[in-house]
């Protein structure tokens, strides 16, 4: 018997013959029996419809500090999860939120909404106060609602010896006193790496924690409103930056990080570029007027320093070093043979002369020096790869092919012209 049930159960299924035949149905005949529905498609849940059903927990949460943590959490999801058109995702998302919550009020859609209002940045807080107005009547407000926001009452700033990384710590009083901080590089471009909530002193205990052979980068005290408007400025520009930054501890506090530092977002910054007299007494410092190559080149290193190093021209870094070989210099720049050769020993004495004059100590020279050996192979790789060379190189390489001197002007005006013409008459023709 205990072999013969599964057999008997698959029969009755159709899906076995026993003893030679499939035995006969003994269901309902043909045409009997209620129609069968249409099976209706599962809904999938909304990030709001998430958002409402874990609300539940923080209905009877304590800590107003990690109530902010969960809000923020849900609308650094919103933010990660927006595509590149999508300019208001967290306004949305407050929309979202508020119709559920007022549909059917709760305490937990209560919760929920005074939950982002916490985090919410200054034009989304009368959509937010007055849905807690409505929902007040009706619902009791949990413990941590009218518990004061933190406030900033002490800063540190961690600069390291390149100036190409920076780290802020921002100390809050409150309810639950604590440290936020934020870790910020410089290379490539303002970009916030990390966040985090930390005991209160961290800033103080920094240069303890760090080991001995680390990056010499101390923290030194500096007034609040100095670190939450360079926090605020890194925020912007890291939100600008596209693809998304995607680090899990700065999707779950970047909202968090907004509230705090938002009133102290600076204007943007006008880029003004180096003045000629500036540039001429760098290149007379590190090269003599009769070495054309090394001052073209040096010319090139200045080009980079003035338009791509937030820090300065003579921020150099080992990731610097990297950015300018394997990606900078075979996309926007040309050069000939004398100076492909002499660019690694150029390049190493104009990264010693920028760091000597920064009064940067010479152990942590050597690493940057080190770095040109490093990123040769991928700078080798791409400048020769002509499908990586940007608009202005292609024509660059093309003119010098045709023997056009690419240092007079009027015979690069010249040939860009013939150029243009070749070119509009190609596609007439196509």
């Amino acid at each position: 018997m205990a072999n013969r049930e599964p057999r008997v159960a698959r029969a009755r299924a159709g899906l076995d013959v026993i003893d030679g035949y499939m035995p006969k149905s003994r269901g309902r005949p043909a045409g009997r029996g209620k129609p069968k529905r249409p099976q209706r498609a599962v809904r999938e849940l909304r990030l709001s419809d998430r958002l409402m059903r874990d609300a539940v927990t923080i209905v009877s949460e304590d800590s107003a500090l990690e109530v902010e943590r969960w809000a923020s959490g849900w609308l650094g999801s919103a933010w990660s999860d927006a595509g590149l058109g999508e300019r208001e995702p967290e306004k949305t998302f407050h929309l979202e939120v508020v119709g559920r919550a007022s549909t059917r009020p709760s305490p937990h859609g209560l919760a929920a909404v005074a939950a982002l209002r916490r985090v919410a940045v200054p034009g989304e807080w009368s959509l937010l106060d007055g849905t807690l107005e409505i929902l007040s009547e009706s619902q009791s407000a949990p413990q941590w609602f009218a518990i004061p926001a933190f406030e900033p009452v002490r800063a540190w700033r961690a600069v390291d010896v390149w100036d190409s990384e920076h780290v802020l710590f921002v100390e809050f009083a409150g309810q639950t006193p604590h440290t936020l901080m934020a870790q910020i590089s410089l290379a490539g471009g303002v970009l916030v790496d990390k966040l985090a909530i930390l005991q209160p002193g961290a800033g103080e205990t920094w240069d303890r924690l760090r080991e001995p052979d680390e990056v010499p980068m101390p923290a030194v005290e500096c007034p609040v409103e100095v670190a939450l408007a360079e926090l605020a400025d890194a925020l912007r520009t890291t939100d600008m930056t596209w693809p998304r930054q995607d680090d899990e501890d700065f999707i779950d506090l970047r909202a968090l990080a907004w509230s705090r530092c938002l009133p102290y977002l600076p204007d943007f910054r006008d880029w003004q570029s180096m003045g000629d007299e500036e540039r001429e007494r760098l290149l007379d410092g590190f090269a003599p007027a009769d070495d054309t190559v090394a001052r073209s080149l040096a010319d090139l290193f200045l080009d980079y320093g003035d338009g791509y190093m937030t820090s300065g021209p003579l921020c150099w870094s080992p990731g610097q070093v990297g950015l300018f070989l394997a990606d900078w210099l075979p996309r926007k720049a040309a050069l000939d043979a004398e100076q492909r050769a002499a660019l690694p020993d150029v390049l190493r004495r104009w990264i010693r002369y920028s760091l000597e004059r920064r009064a940067v100590d010479p152990v942590w020279i050597s690493p940057v020096v080190e770095a040109v050996d490093t990123f040769l192979p991928a700078f080798e790789e791409a400048f020769d790869d002509a499908a990586a060379w940007g608009p202005a190189k292609q024509i660059a390489e093309e003119l010098a092919a045709r023997g056009i001197d690419l240092t007079d002007p009027e015979a690069v005006d010249g040939a860009m012209r013939g150029l243009n013409a070749e070119r509009l008459a190609r596609r007439l023709i196509d």
